[in-house]
C-alpha cells in the first residue's frame, strides 16, 4: 500500500530550469514591489553599460528614457557608447540566466551572479509577454534583434535579426516594456538611483528623461577611467572544504602541492612544507583530482593553523578620495565635506575589502523633510553600485547608526548631512539575491564605523569653527556699536579728532577678531 502511494506521489516529480524557477520567484531578483522593480531594471542595464565601457577603456555616456505606457506599465530604453556586443553573444547576454563574463572570475566587479540583464528580459516576458529589443554596433558589425527566453530549457530565443548600417557611434541600446512597475520620486526612485550612480561614478555622464519628458543631465566630474581591478587568486583563509574539492577536481596540475602554489595567494613551497607537517595523513604528492572530502577537511584545518601574509589588496580598486570629493561637489555642492579612505582590511579570514566614507554638510546634503527643513541621510554603495532598499538589514546602516553623532556636533535628525559609504571588495557578502544590503559581517561593520567617525571629525572641526566665528561676529558687532560714542567722548576729553580716535579703536577691535575681519574682507572682495 505504501509503495503504491509513493509511486502515485512521484508521478508529479518534475525537473525545473533555473529560468523557470526565477519566473515563479521574481521577487528574489529584486522585482518585489512596483517601485523597486523599475529601479532593478534601470540598475541592471546601467551596470552592464558601465562595466562594458570601463573594460573597453571608454568614458561612459549613458542615455536613459522611461516612458509611461499606462497604469503600472512603462517603456524603458538604455543606450550606451560601449564597445557593443558580438551578434553571436547577444542571446546569451540577454536571454540566458546564469551566463556572462563575471560569475567565474575572482575579481572586483559590480555584478556577481550572471542574472541581471537576462533577469530583465524574463521580467518583461512574464509581465507583458514581449521580448526586449537590442540594437548593437561593434567595430565590425551592426544589427538589431528581439530576445526572449525559453524558460523550460533556459535558452535564449532570438528573433527578427536584421543587419543595420555600420556607424562610428558604437554601443548597445536595450529597450523593453515592463508591467507591474511604477515610476515615482523620492529616496527609492529610479531618478535617485541614477543620481547616486553619478555620485559614485564621477567619470560617467548620464542623460535621463523621465515619464513627464523632463531631461536631467548628470555631467561627469572627472575625465579619467578608474583603474581596472585585476583577477586575483583566492587566499587560503577564505576557502571552504567544498571550494577546495571543486577546484582540485578540475585542476590540471599533477600534484596537490603544485595545485596549491599555483591556485592560491601567498602559497609558497615553504608553506606547502608547513601544511604537510601539520596534515601528515594527507599525501601532498597525490593527484588533485583524487582529493577526498576527509583530506580536504584536514587541509582546511591546517590552513587555519599557519600564519599567512595578508591577502593582496591591489586587486581592490576603491572610488578614490579625490574622485569622491569631485563627485560630492558636483552632485551635492555642500558647504563642507570630509572624505576618508581606509587602508585595506580582511573579513572571513581572507577576503580583502576597502571602506571609503564621506560626510558632507550643508548645500544639497541630507534629505528634505518639510519645506526648507532637512535631515541627515545615508548613501550606501557596494563596488560603486547604489543600494536603495533593505536599508535596515545593511552593515552600512548598522555602522552609521552606531556612531554617537552628538559627540561631533552633528544632529542627524535636524541638520542637512549626508553620509556616503562605499565598500569595495572582490566579494561583497550581500544578504540576499537582490544585492541591496551588505551582510552584517563584524569586521566590515567595525571598519565602516571607524571610517565614518574619522570623516565626522573633519566636519566637527568645521562646525565648531563656524560656531566660534558666529560667536565672534556677535561680539564684534556689539563692540563696534560703542566705538563711535567712545571716540566722541574721548575726543571731547583729549582734543584729538574723533575720526582718528574711531579709526584707532576699530583697528584695535579688528586685531582681537582677526577671523571676522578676514571674512569681512573676503565678502568685500566678492562684491
Amino acid at each position: 500500500m505504501a509503495e503504491r502511494k509513493a509511486d502515485e506521489m512521484f508521478k508529479e516529480f518534475k525537473e525545473h530550469s533555473v529560468a523557470d524557477f526565477f519566473k515563479k520567484n521574481k521577487q528574489m531578483l529584486g522585482y518585489s514591489s512596483l517601485g523597486r522593480a523599475l529601479v532593478t531594471v534601470v540598475h541592471e542595464y546601467m551596470t552592464n553599460s558601465l562595466d562594458a565601457c570601463e573594460e573597453a577603456g571608454i568614458l561612459p555616456d549613458i542615455a536613459i528614457t522611461i516612458s509611461k505606457v499606462n497604469e503600472n506599465r512603462y517603456y524603458v530604453k538604455v543606450a550606451d557608447n560601449g564597445p557593443g556586443i558580438p551578434k553571436n553573444y547577444v542571446g546569451k547576454v540577454f536571454g540566458k540566466i546564469l551566463a556572462g563574463t563575471k560569475f567565474h572570475r575572482n575579481m572586483q566587479q559590480r555584478g556577481q551572479q550572471g542574472i541581471g540583464a537576462a533577469g530583465c528580459t524574463l521580467f518583461s516576458q512574464v509581465t507583458t509577454g514581449r521580448p526586449v529589443t537590442i540594437t548593437s554596433i561593434t567595430a565590425n558589425s551592426a544589427y538589431k534583434c528581439n530576445v526572449g527566453i525559453d524558460t523550460v530549457n533556459n535558452k535564449p530565443v532570438t528573433t527578427n535579426v536584421e543587419d543595420i548600417p555600420l556607424s562610428e557611434q558604437h554601443g548597445t541600446c536595450v529597450e523593453g516594456e515592463f508591467a507591474e512597475v511604477k515610476y515615482d520620486t523620492g529616496e527609492h526612485s529610479a531618478y535617485e538611483y541614477i543620481r547616486r550612480t553619478a555620485l559614485s561614478n564621477p567619470h560617467v555622464k548620464v542623460t535621463f528623461t523621465d515619464p513627464s519628458g523632463k531631461e536631467t543631465v548628470f555631467l561627469r566630474a572627472v575625465e579619467t577611467i578608474p583603474a581596472r581591478p585585476r583577477i586575483s587568486k583566492l587566499h587560503p583563509l577564505g576557502l571552504t572544504v567544498n571550494d577546495l574539492i571543486e577546484m582540485a577536481h578540475t585542476s590540471a596540475e599533477r600534484k596537490l602541492s603544485s595545485f596549491m602554489t599555483e591556485n592560491f595567494a601567498r602559497f609558497s613551497p615553504a608553506k606547502v612544507k608547513e601544511i604537510a607537517e601539520i596534515a601528515k595523513d594527507v599525501d601532498i604528492d597525490m593527484q588533485p583530482s583524487k582529493l577526498a572530502w576527509d583530506d580536504a577537511e584536514k587541509l582546511i584545518a591546517a590552513f587555519k593553523m599557519v600564519k599567512w601574509i595578508a591577502p593582496e589588496s591591489d586587486n581592490v580598486v576603491p572610488i578614490g578620495k579625490e574622485r569622491i570629493e569631485y563627485a560630492v561637489k558636483n552632485i551635492l555642492d555642500p558647504e563642507y565635506m570630509s572624505v576618508v579612505e581606509r587602508k585595506p582590511k580582511v573579513f572571513r579570514g581572507g577576503i580583502p575589502f576597502i571602506v571609503e566614507a564621506a560626510v558632507s554638510f550643508g548645500g544639497g546634503s541630507g534629505r528634505k523633510v518639510s519645506g526648507d527643513e532637512s535631515a541627515g541621510n545615508i548613501l550606501r554603495f557596494a563596488n560603486r553600485v547604489p543600494l536603495l532598499f533593505d536599508t535596515g538589514n545593511c552593515a552600512i546602516t548598522t555602522a552609521v547608526k552606531d556612531v554617537q553623532w552628538k559627540r561631533y556636533g552633528i544632529d542627524m535628525d535636524n541638520q542637512p548631512v549626508s553620509v556616503l559609504v562605499n565598500v569595495s571588495s572582490v566579494y561583497i557578502p550581500y544578504s540576499g539575491v537582490g544585492k541591496e544590503a551588505i551582510a552584517q559581517e563584524e569586521e566590515i561593520i567595525e571598519e565602516i564605523k571607524l571610517a565614518v567617525m574619522d570623516a565626522a571629525r573633519g566636519v566637527q572641526r568645521y562646525i565648531s569653527g563656524k560656531q566660534q566665528i558666529n560667536y565672534d561676529k556677535s561680539r564684534y558687532r556689539t563692540v563696534m556699536k560703542y566705538t563711535s560714542q567712545l571716540a566722541k567722548d574721548l575726543s571731547a576729553l583729549t582734543g584729538v579728532p574723533q575720526d582718528k580716535i574711531q579709526e584707532d579703536l576699530e583697528r584695535i577691535v579688528a586685531k582681537h577678531y582677526p577671523k571676522v575681519e578676514a571674512l569681512k574682507e573676503d565678502k568685500e572682495a566678492e562684491q
